[in-house]
């Protein structure tokens, strides 16, 4: 692991916030969202279906980065139920466009093209302009502010939430460009703080700014700056995503990710001949930062909780295994962007296809940054799709009792 002990896998009890979450008979249900750009329409789906068929499931805490971000804080600023709230989200990405998100008219872009370009043709000099991602994202801070009800850019549903018992903790982490290190901001009634090396959280009333940082993709969007720093996607150095819902006291994690699991005759395909595009190159690139890292933590949990399995409780010293269960989609991702792509505006098309998203089968790239309301609309039915097919496992993940762990995630 990068910069977090493996112990945090198998923690002890942090002390409870709340006298309800001191009540609570099956101990702490968290969900952590994972990043992954427009395939966060995936997770909404998955949610609307499992707040559908287990009414009684409630989250205890929620975690989220990059665009789980974006779901994490809609969610918990909600004044309704876990269905309702789903429902209204799922109406939100819906009806999300690229023009949503980014600015995709003609001039922006080549402004933006043209100043990244001077820059490199500049090498270095004093004259070089300054460059803060490739694209405006202007929209999407004005997608986000009027998604949920704020007063100065503060989620005031979450405190309210929080007041009410609905909630223990809400988190979302960035990158702090500024230091190296990776930051969680809690909004809870109380928590333990932790401090590493490289990766720490910190209290704070959570905001628009702060889904901005967590979700500015990694020189596409524009850093954000938040009191003296800059901050960037929270999933560039978060080797362990359940980390912070660990740390927070949960019991039982439900994680959604956006990363399709491909068979071994599907992983040894080629995805293109010759050399490699960029497309296919940031694929990659993509991937190892935002969707392998949160499959590989849930693979570290199993195996800590097989351990612990075979130590007597006596002797755990205060260690606990964790129920876990995963959710991803069952087809892939970056195939089925690929026949939504002749539908992007002109400008934004022109982009991806100069960075050969047409040279590949699939682009896992080209899939995270798809926002067309009829691509959005169709991971939803997959994300419920999906989650349909597991609702079982996670009745048995929501009814587990704490300090039980449901049978391993099937591979």
């Amino acid at each position: 692991m990068t910069g977090e002990s493996g112990s945090d896998h198998a923690m002890q009890a942090s002390p409870p916030a709340s006298r309800e979450a001191t009540a609570a008979p099956r101990g702490d249900l968290a969900l952590v969202l994972s990043g992954g750009g427009a395939r966060g329409a995936y997770q909404v789906g998955v949610i609307r279906c499992l707040a559908r068929r287990l009414p009684e499931m409630s989250f205890s805490i929620i975690t989220g980065v990059s665009a789980g971000a974006i779901n994490t804080t809609f969610l918990a600023g909600h004044p309704g139920s876990l269905a309702e709230a789903a429902t209204d989200l799922a109406d939100l990405w819906a009806g999300l466009r690229v023009e949503d998100i980014f600015r995709v008219d003609t001039p922006s872009l080549a402004r933006h093209f043209t100043r990244w370009a001077t820059r490199l043709a500049a090498g270095g000099a004093a004259m070089a302009p300054a460059v803060r991602g490739l694209v405006d994202t202007g929209p999407l801070r004005e997608t986000i502010r009027h998604a949920s009800t704020n007063i100065d850019g503060e989620y005031i549903g979450i405190e309210r939430n929080l007041e009410q018992g609905r909630f223990k903790a809400v988190a979302l982490t960035g990158l702090n460009y500024s230091t190296g290190q990776t930051v969680t901001w809690v909004q809870s009634h109380g928590f333990e703080p932790w401090q590493q090396p490289r990766h720490r959280s910190t209290s704070a009333r959570l905001g628009v700014e702060h889904v901005m940082a967590s979700a500015a993709l990694p020189m596409f969007f524009p850093a954000v700056r938040l009191g003296r720093d800059w901050y960037g996607d929270g999933g560039i150095r978060l080797s362990t995503p359940l980390v912070p819902a660990l740390r927070l006291g949960a019991t039982r994690i439900l994680a959604i990710s956006p990363h399709y699991e491909p068979t071994f005759e599907e992983a040894d395909q080629l995805r293109s001949e010759g050399y490699p595009p960029p497309a296919q190159v940031l694929s990659h690139l993509m991937d190892s930062i935002f969707l392998d890292v949160l499959d590989e933590d849930v693979r570290r949990l199993e195996s800590m909780n097989k351990l612990l399995a075979k130590i007597p409780a006596e002797e755990r010293n205060g260690l606990r295994d964790v129920g876990i269960r995963i959710l991803r989609p069952s087809q892939d991702l970056g195939k089925l962007a690929n026949a939504y792509e002749p539908r992007l505006p002109a400008g934004f098309r022109y982009l991806t296809r100069s960075l050969g998203t047409k040279e590949t089968e699939t682009s896992d790239f080209l899939s995270m940054v798809m926002f067309q309301p009829d691509y959005l609309q169709r991971l939803i039915e997959m994300g419920e799709a999906d989650a349909e097919a597991r609702v079982e496992e996670v009745r048995e993940l929501v009814e587990a009792p704490s300090g039980t762990a449901p049978s391993p995630t099937p591979p």
